[in-house]
């Protein structure tokens, strides 16, 4: 059981939208888990294996846990079939809030991704089944953006990362074959310290990660708000 499941397309992709957030968790006593629906490969400059531990470490340098399902990468589609075997994982895990893939995007595994996981978040409920573990529905889903598309959205809510940042940006680098050694990726960590700078200026502090909420965001107390 867990308190936070981060649901993402491939290894890699939910450090990229909320690897800070994901630290700033764990260090304040949360449990997350990182579920991935494929293991990212083929690509360029990887294999399996070196994506695997790669993955492995960024999961272990954040805190979380990690979990990697049978979905295909480059050929992911909402299917029943994906649906189960993540609404499985939620039944396992029971996380309370769960966060998914953006909507919009230029890759077609991130929008499946997105559409996969609101669904398996509806499926992991159902109690007529044949899935494996007992009935569960995350009270509170949002959407992290990690996108291909060049996309500036207003976020419902951004997180302070400040104190987290250099954890998301240790992650990162964990992923060598995807990102120091891919020369067409060589100026993502870069780019997405300025864009976490950005995020945070427009909140008043040094870093910050943008999230969107599906739902209606309730808030105990006007002084809860940074």
């Amino acid at each position: 059981m867990v308190d936070v499941a981060c649901v993402g397309a491939h290894p890699d992709d939910v450090e990229i939208g909320m690897g800070a957030t994901i630290a700033g968790l764990v260090r304040r006593g949360l449990t997350v888990a990182i579920v991935d629906l494929t293991d990212g490969e083929p690509t360029p400059r990887g294999t399996r294996e070196t994506r695997m531990r790669e993955a492995a470490l960024a999961a272990e340098i954040l805190g979380a846990e990690r979990v990697t399902l049978s979905q295909p990468n480059r050929y992911l589609f909402d299917t029943a079939e994906a649906r189960t075997e993540l609404a499985e994982v939620l039944r396992d895990l029971r996380p309370r809030t769960l966060f998914v893939p953006f909507a919009e995007d230029a890759h077609p595994d991130h929008t499946a991704a997105h559409a996969i996981a609101v669904a398996a978040r509806f499926y992991a409920k159902f109690t007529k089944t044949q899935m494996r573990g007992e009935p569960h529905y995350p009270e509170r889903v949002y959407q992290y953006m990690a996108v291909h598309r060049r996309l500036l959205r207003e976020p419902s809510f951004v997180i302070d990362v400040t104190e987290d940042l250099p954890k998301k940006l240790e992650a990162l680098a964990a992923y060598e074959s995807q990102f120091q050694s891919n020369p067409a990726n060589a100026d993502v960590v870069g780019m997405l310290t300025e864009f976490a700078r950005m995020w945070g200026a427009l909140v008043r502090v040094e870093a910050g990660e943008p999230f969107y909420a599906l739902e209606p965001i309730g808030i105990r107390a006007v002084e809860d708000l940074v």
